[in-house]
């Protein structure tokens, strides 16, 4: 039976229909109410709004819980591979043998990037940001596919998405070793997808690197783990421009401009510089927290709380896992991991934090991670638009297959003065 919420305004009464997802996720349908009413909703940031209905990702922050298609992250992190979850973030479905094979050749096809690009790299300085870098090589990339992408056709689709999650870690990778004066390392083609790219990342022409198994794991899981996170900032900006009929490359780049905010993108880099600050003033960890508990100091304890999880994050349980073995396996002696670990443990038998469920989130470990792995601080944004890849095109596809989408266009409610007349220049105070 449907169900309807009245709204009562000015003497008048509107009924709006009530909308229940599958987890029983109930919203209400103002579509119709400025069009009956002449009213909007004012929701600041769109932080109770639902801009869209998705069948893609579920998120429960209250319980803790990720899923993605039905399926739950901790399944996917253990027994998955970034590869399979890309499948299934687009097609709804875990791959078949034979359609798993097929995407990883299809990625091995179009892992390099046009000769003709290399061109462009070279227009870039030394010092340009990886993620100004990426958000416009991406666009590059999309010149060399001059055909309209398909996303009502499977197989033209899954090309076209393989086209691009396979050369953005290749673009990724390139920009990486620009910045540090080194040439273009290509991809082979006997690695695996996370394994190549840190092959690309870390071999020289006069030295290979050969991807340690477990850090191959523990990087393919920080991509499984940030494949897709329903309706972020990044994600909605896709599916505004998405909403245009942009192409699909022109809609990831803005993505990637989106990610790239430190306020969104640039929290596991936050953590590691807190804590080189930490280091470089000489300030003991027990001294900076009790700093974070001073509501006056300003202070705040990067990598913990999450705004959505009001518990704790269930993508973070996984990589300290993840965090533990990749420290026991490499055996670095680094000073910041070593803070990272003793934060950890202070904040976690502290009540100021347990009291106010302040855990260690994703951004946390996958900082501390990728740290040992040798990434650099400046990358770690670039590697999570690497992992939020395959969730980007999924959400892209779904508003082009969507029969009732229509360009996004937002509201505002607007607080300037009222109409007043123009004032010549000479009459200008």
């Amino acid at each position: 039976m449907a169900k309807n919420a009245t709204l009562t305004w000015d003497g008048k009464s509107y009924d709006l229909p009530v909308v229940v997802g599958t987890e029983n996720e109930t919203g209400i349908d103002i579509s119709r109410l400025r069009a009956e009413s002449g009213l909007i909703t004012l929701d600041d940031g769109y932080g109770n709004t639902g801009s869209c209905t998705s069948e893609i990702t579920y998120i429960d922050g209250e319980n803790g819980i990720l899923r993605y298609r039905g399926i739950p992250i901790e399944i996917l992190a253990e027994h998955s591979t970034f590869v399979e979850v890309a499948y299934l973030l687009n097609f709804g479905e875990l791959p078949t043998a034979d359609q798993l094979v097929e995407l990883k050749e299809r990625l091995t096809k179009h892992q390099n990037i046009h000769e003709n690009l290399k061109h462009t790299f070279e227009g870039f300085p030394a010092h340009a940001p990886p993620m100004a870098i990426l958000s416009a090589m991406i666009n590059a990339v999309g010149c060399f596919q001059p055909e309209v992408t398909q996303p009502e056709v499977d197989e033209h689709f899954l090309d076209s998405a393989a086209r691009l999650i396979s050369k953005v870690r290749t673009i990724a990778a390139a920009s990486y070793t620009k910045s540090i004066g080194q040439p273009m390392v290509y991809p082979r083609f006997d690695l695996a997808y996370t394994a190549n790219f840190l092959h690309m990342m870390f071999s020289r022409p006069n030295l290979p690197y050969d991807p340690d198994p477990d850090v191959v794991r523990a990087l393919d899981q920080i991509f499984i783990l940030h494949a897709d996170h329903e309706q972020n900032c990044s994600t909605a900006t896709v599916r505004m421009v998405a909403s245009s009929k942009a192409n699909l490359y022109a809609s990831i780049a803005s993505g990637v401009c989106a990610l790239w905010g430190p306020l969104h993108g640039g929290a596991n880099q936050a953590v590691i510089e807190m804590l080189s600050h930490i280091r470089d003033s000489g300030e003991t960890l027990e001294s900076y927290v009790a700093k974070v508990k001073d509501r006056k100091s300003g202070v705040r304890l990067m990598g913990f709380g999450h705004r959505v999880y009001k518990n704790f994050d269930p993508r973070a349980k996984i990589l300290k896992s993840a965090a533990d073995k990749v420290f026991k396996k490499l055996g670095i002696a680094d000073p910041l991991l070593d803070m990272a670990l003793r934060l950890e443990e202070i904040a976690l038998k502290d009540e100021y934090f347990v009291e106010r469920k302040l855990y260690p989130n994703v951004d946390f470990y996958s900082g501390i991670i990728m740290r040992a792995i040798g990434i650099p601080a400046e990358m770690f944004t670039v590697l999570f638009a690497i992992g939020r890849m395959p969730g980007w095109i999924a959400q892209w596809r779904e508003v082009h297959l969507n029969p009732k989408a229509r360009i996004y266009r937002p509201r505002q409610i607007y607080t300037g003065p009222q109409k007043r007349d123009y004032v010549t220049l000479e009459n200008r105070g």
